[in-house]
């Protein structure tokens, strides 16, 4: 192999292992700004929302910029053999890793979309059940579900919507907050699969309530991983008489 063939194999070694360098200080810094700001919002149901909508797509672009830097240190192995062997063996290396590559990228979105959101729904699962503090600095008590229609307004309570409610109260100075949860945020174990990739797809009003009678809301939920779909009834209770 000539001496201008060495050189650039010394150079473009080089490079790409600058290049992988920071495509992993990039990968960490990505994590790490992402890990502040959910540290920085001290309200608990905010660190809930923005984590539910955002960690996700920070954890993907950690993935790829990782993905950059494997690409980019597989372009320095056996640099040796292709200067005993020929440049030829130079551009099978860069098509089998770039191949290794797009592998590696199509690979791990899929699970990503199937396996990450059951360690995500644990997190937001503690984050929705860690202690709230009220202004006064006490501990909050959650309200059970059973006592949550004395706590809501009447507009809560008729919403022709999937949502669910919680409800923290301080005992000792009467403060309440009320948290509302979208039902199509969340991702649920899927029975068919058993992945965390059923989502509801939209919700009709099967029964309307009344003053005198309970309405019914049919929710639709549909797996994107095997398509599973799947109803469900939900009770809506009366109108009051001061909603119309």
């Amino acid at each position: 192999m000539s001496r201008a063939s060495s050189e650039f194999l010394s150079m473009w070694d080089h490079s790409m292992l600058y290049l992988a360098t920071g495509f992993v200080a990039i990968g960490l810094l990505i994590f790490v700004f992402y890990e502040l700001k959910v540290f920085r919002l001290k309200d608990i149901k905010e660190r809930y929302d923005f984590v539910n909508n955002n960690e996700i797509r920070y954890f993907w672009y950690s993935v790829i910029v990782f993905i950059g830097a494997i690409v980019s240190f597989g372009n320095t192995i056996a640099t040796p053999k292709i200067e005993l062997d020929g440049m030829r063996w130079f551009y099978v290396r860069v098509f089998i890793t770039v191949c290794l590559g797009v592998v590696s990228y199509f690979s791990s979105f899929s699970m990503i979309r199937i396996y990450y959101p059951r360690f995500l729904q644990k997190r937001l699962t503690r984050l929705r059940n860690a202690p709230r503090l009220s202004p006064e600095g006490n501990v909050m008590r959650k309200v059970p579900e059973a006592e949550e229609q004395h706590h809501l307004e009447n507009s809560q309570l008729s919403g022709l919507h999937s949502i669910d409610y919680d409800i923290w109260i301080d005992d000792k100075s009467g403060y309440k907050k009320i948290e509302k949860y979208p039902a199509y945020q969340n991702a649920e174990e899927c029975v068919e699969c058993g992945y965390y990739t059923l989502r509801m797809a939209g919700e009709e009003v099967e029964v309307a309530p009344t003053i005198n009678d309970q309405g019914i809301l049919l929710t639709h939920y549909i797996c994107s991983y095997c398509g599973h779909r799947e109803k469900r009834e939900l009770t809506v209770v009366k109108l009051s008489s001061n909603v119309v």
